[in-house]
């Protein structure tokens, strides 16, 4: 059986859920499992609509509600011709819009929205769009079942970036999914959407629906998992920063990891690591071209210097220097133990003798970080920094790569250097305003000519 995911712009509207049926039809043979986003904006917009309630703006908020309302059911009235099955699908999305409207009332008059109200909210995306997608294949002839997310992705009770729980979720995909697939059976699921072990509603955090593709994988033992975006594949680069970036065929589990956590927008971060765990393959596809080639993440691809390149803006580097640190037991552990508890993720690490400054993309802790840090040395904060990221398996093996990025970049100021532990990834800290400058110059130099 295979795991095939398609994200928001890939169920955006009626045409793109008619490709999407397409899609899958041609892939019966193989045992599909469908995993959808939201339709494309609609948590953007839910997450609207909860801000504006819950500050006391609730006209607004309703006409956010009554605006996704006649985008789902205007979807509804193209994709399924008039009769009960219409009728029934469009009875279906409005009860959730009505506990919509009465959700935004409630938060309106409470004054306040709490994670878990949020996740309630953030979660009719999926629940919505994925009701429209099995009456839609349905109709076009597709033996589809939906199935409510909350009962198979089991997770801790961290709202709006839960923790899934691998084991739970097996065998309640064992359980429940895999009678589906041996019946011939199209389950379709909501990705992003969870449940704790009491049934309350959460979420895997933004970018959660290529996560849950991956661990429904993961726990079916799937031949393949398949993401479908409205992009090629992974590419050499960003193709909004460097035109001329080109398709990457095949590209190694470590490589693609470390492109998503760079920035890389394809794919979410945490969405192969279930995958590289039992080595399902991932591909890559582009729901508006279905006939492309995409890109294979595997083990198998080749080990390059330089696969791709990547980069970001909006990086806060944060500095602490201290001669007590030179030779002192555990002094980097009670740096980092900080920012564990600020719950603020460290990307880059450099450090000296004396000094250690690491790189953060959230700042949102970061006055009471600094407060902490400064308890152990003198604190300095640059901000407005940008990251530019070389991954390459290969890049180890020869320092060649190195000496080429650096050139490429000798006009421009490199506030940092680190190259990972396995010498995949070369990074380098650059102002904010010259990640794209940057990232055009490493790819000229690294893929030369037009793509």
């Amino acid at each position: 059986m295979i795991v095939v995911k398609f994200g928001g712009t890939s169920v955006g509207d009626a045409d793109a859920i008619d490709r999407a049926a397409a899609i899958v039809r041609e892939r019966l043979p193989r045992q599909p499992m469908v995993v959808v986003s939201a339709l494309g904006g609609a948590t953007n917009a839910l997450i609207a609509i909860t801000q504006q309630a819950s500050e006391g703006q609730l006209i607004s908020a309703i006409r956010g509600v009554e605006a996704l309302r006649d985008r789902h059911m205007e979807a509804a009235e193209r994709l399924l011709k008039p009769g009960p099955g219409l009728h029934e699908v469009q009875a279906e999305l409005g009860v959730t819009f009505d506990e919509l409207a009465h959700l935004a009332e409630a938060l309106s008059t409470l004054g306040h929205a709490t994670a878990r109200a949020r996740d309630a909210i953030a979660a009719k995306g999926e629940l919505l769009s994925s009701v429209l997608v099995v009456a839609a294949f349905r109709e076009r002839g597709i033996p589809a079942t939906w199935v409510d997310p909350t009962t198979v992705m089991i997770t801790t009770d961290q709202f709006e970036k839960a923790e899934p729980r691998p084991d739970r979720i097996a065998e309640a995909s064992q359980r429940l999914l895999r009678p589906l697939l041996a019946q011939g059976q199209v389950p379709v699921v909501g990705g992003y959407v969870g449940a704790t072990d009491h049934g309350i509603v959460t979420t895997l955090g933004r970018g959660g629906s290529d996560y849950s593709a991956s661990l429904f994988g993961a726990a079916l033992g799937a031949e393949a998992i398949e993401i479908w975006t409205d992009v090629d594949g992974m590419l050499t680069a960003d193709p909004r920063v460097v035109p001329s970036a080109r398709l990457i065929d095949r590209i190694r589990f470590d490589e693609a990891s470390e492109l998503a956590s760079f920035g890389a927008k394809v794919l979410h971060p945490s969405t192969i690591s279930p995958a590289v765990r039992l080595g399902i393959p991932v591909w890559i596809f582009n729901s508006r071209k279905p006939q492309g080639t995409g890109t294979l993440i595997t083990f198998e691809a080749p080990r390059r210097p330089v696969s791709a390149i990547a980069g970001k803006s909006g990086v806060t580097i944060v500095k602490v220097r201290s001669p007590r640190m030179l030779l002192q037991h555990g002094f980097l552990r009670s740096i980092f133990d900080i920012f564990d508890r600020h719950r603020t993720s460290v990307d880059v690490v450099a450090t000296s003798e004396i000094s250690v400054s690491v790189t953060i993309d959230d700042a949102t802790h970061l006055d009471s970080l600094v407060v902490e840090l400064s308890q152990l040395g003198d604190v300095s904060v640059e901000r407005n920094r940008g990251i530019v990221a070389l991954v390459g398996a290969g890049m180890g093996e020869s320092s060649e790569a190195m000496a080429a990025a650096l050139g490429a970049l000798r006009e421009l100021r490199v506030h940092m250097l680190s190259l990972s532990a396995s010498a995949i990834n070369l990074t380098m800290i650059v102002d904010g305003d010259q990640v794209s400058t940057a990232m055009g110059r490493l790819h000229h130099a690294f893929f030369p000519g037009d793509a």
